[in-house]
């Protein structure tokens, strides 16, 4: 391969990205969990390519009681496409697998969601800043309308965190300056305990 062609295929996948896969179909943790399977198989695709795969983790429904326990795994990609375009596919994908949302805590059958796009903060400091410090009570009542990023409550769930502890424990959160170990060990144990390898 020549340099110009190396230069090509870099640029092609340009962005690290990580992404938070998860669902509660139903109380069959077996068929959840091979709905983030298939959902995962296919992200890959022309424009993204998947670097690392976490393992899957059986978590508790959030807010507890709102349904069955979750299937939740997370990847890495590099991609070439924007992150409102990353959104658009997701919810292509989503849908594909026949996500529907009659309510904001209803069951999914698959959640895909953008926690990080390399170290953008999206669409600034200040709004993104902002739904981290909601407290927990607003942050149940309100959601964004517009994109964020990194995800606002990256460093709140346990769910998310830990299985990026397996893909990208270094990775720095832009706006709060620790790592995804660092903000994993601040969490206290018992967000923690819940979440299990399948």
């Amino acid at each position: 391969m020549n340099q110009m062609s190396q230069g090509a295929l870099l640029d092609k996948y340009s962005i690290k990205t990580l992404i938070a896969l998860g669902s509660n179909a139903n109380r069959d943790l077996g068929h959840s969990l091979e709905l983030v399977k298939a959902a995962t198989l296919q992200l890959e695709g022309e424009r993204l390519r998947i670097t690392a795969t976490s393992q899957f983790y059986q978590t508790p429904c959030f807010p507890a009681g709102a349904g069955p326990d979750f299937v939740n795994a997370a990847i890495s990609v590099e991609t070439s496409m924007s992150a409102k375009a990353l959104m658009a596919l997701f919810h292509e994908v989503e849908a594909q697998f026949g996500r529907e949302r009659p309510s904001r805590w209803a069951p999914r059958t698959l959640d895909i969601d953008l926690i990080a796009y390399g170290q953008d903060v999206v669409p600034d400091r200040h709004e993104v800043q902002r739904w981290i410090d909601l407290p927990l009570e607003v942050q149940k009542t309100v959601a964004p309308d517009e994109l964020l990023l990194p995800h606002p409550r990256l460093q709140d769930r346990a769910f998310v965190l830990i299985p990026l502890m397996d893909i990208a424990p270094g990775w720095t959160h832009p706006l709060i300056g620790q790592t995804v170990k660092e903000m994993l060990d601040a969490l206290p144990d018992s967000e923690k305990t819940g979440v299990r390898p399948l």
